[in-house]
């Protein structure tokens, strides 16, 4: 069986069709004949399916600048799991774009249209723009080409955390506010703070302090401008940032505390009903700006973190002021 390697693609004939696209959903059919991108060529070599193209072996062929490494691993990784993929190659498949193969269905190929996964691959000394996360999956290739999945997904936060709190006055003190004679609701219902001892007062965050006087619950001397310049003293932009999350998250009805012992911003409760009968918390949450660049290595320790205590990654993508917010959850995969 006679193959060539004819720019970015392998041409095959009518009987190279029978055997790898009608059978194992290798290619793209092409006037009867078949086209196979590099990486499917370089894996039928592996197998032992062909011998040879334009001369060259498997090793030969995957040394060459006609495959990449990574690819190739991914590929063989999703194979030997017994999934048909096809490369995201313009004209062969309708995919989104930045990804690299499209996974159909254990049993499914090509001719079905159903597609379980879409893939995007990246070695472990890669970064990734953090709005290119969602709605695919990051197959990271450490370097002994082994692979990990991590399924990215735009997702909207909500709960039903949204006590009601009557107005209170705190004092600024440092990095906190302290809430003196609060009223019951701030902690017990609506979980807003720490409680300083058994004589009721409460301690806020400056972020928590922030948003509470921006909504008018909370006078502070000096007013949410003097909660905000001492966040900003101690923060930065970042402190921003966080606020507008802050703030996005309590609007959809969750109540957000310190994730600080987890390596987050926030760790959240989306149904509370009381302080005393506080629930399992759901996600962390990182506040990161929208151009941020993820290393692999931070998002499989984030993962990895916020698996082994039971909650869902989401990272808090924001625009400058806060403006704009996009979450995405990032979670380990199992293909």
């Amino acid at each position: 069986m006679e193959l060539t390697l004819a720019g970015d693609v392998v041409r095959a004939g009518y009987e190279a069709r029978e055997r790898f696209y009608d059978s194992r959903g290798y290619g793209k059919v092409r006037n009867g004949d078949i086209d196979l991108a590099p990486v499917e060529a370089a894996h039928l070599l592996y197998r032992g399916d062909i011998e040879s193209i334009d001369g060259m072996d498997f090793r030969a062929f995957l040394g060459s600048a006609a495959v990449s490494e990574v690819d190739f691993a991914v590929y063989k990784d999703l194979r030997d799991r017994g999934f048909y993929l096809t490369p995201a190659r313009e004209g062969w498949v309708d995919n989104a774009a930045g990804t690299d193969f499209v996974v159909y269905p254990r049993g499914k190929g090509p001719w079905d249209n159903e597609v379980a996964y879409r893939v995007r691959v990246i070695g472990e000394r890669d970064t990734i723009v953090a709005t290119d996360l969602g709605g695919c999956v990051l197959a990271v290739v450490d370097e002994e080409s082994e692979v990990t999945y991590l399924n990215t997904d735009r997702r909207e936060v909500s709960g039903t955390s949204d006590a009601a709190v009557p107005a209170t006055a705190g004092e600024l003190l440092g990095e906190r506010v302290v809430c003196w004679e609060p009223p019951a609701e701030l902690y017990e219902q609506a979980f807003y703070g720490q409680q300083l001892g058994d004589d009721g007062a409460v301690q806020l965050s400056l972020v928590e302090a922030a948003y509470l006087t921006q909504e008018g619950l909370l006078t502070v001397e000096g007013g949410a401008e003097a909660v905000i310049e001492r966040g900003r003293e101690v923060e930065g932009d970042r402190f921003d940032r966080r606020l507008a999350v802050y703030t996005a998250l309590r609007a959809s009805g969750v109540a957000p505390k310190t994730g600080f012992k987890f390596g987050a911003d926030f760790r959240t409760y989306a149904d509370v009903e009381s302080a005393e009968n506080l629930g399992h918390s759901e996600l962390l949450v990182r506040v990161l700006p929208a151009d941020h660049r993820f290393e692999p290595r931070d998002l499989a320790l984030d993962v990895r973190l916020a698996h082994g205590v039971r909650k869902t990654m989401v990272f808090a993508l924001t625009t400058d002021g806060g403006d704009e917010i996009e979450w995405v959850a990032v979670e380990r995969l199992t293909p």
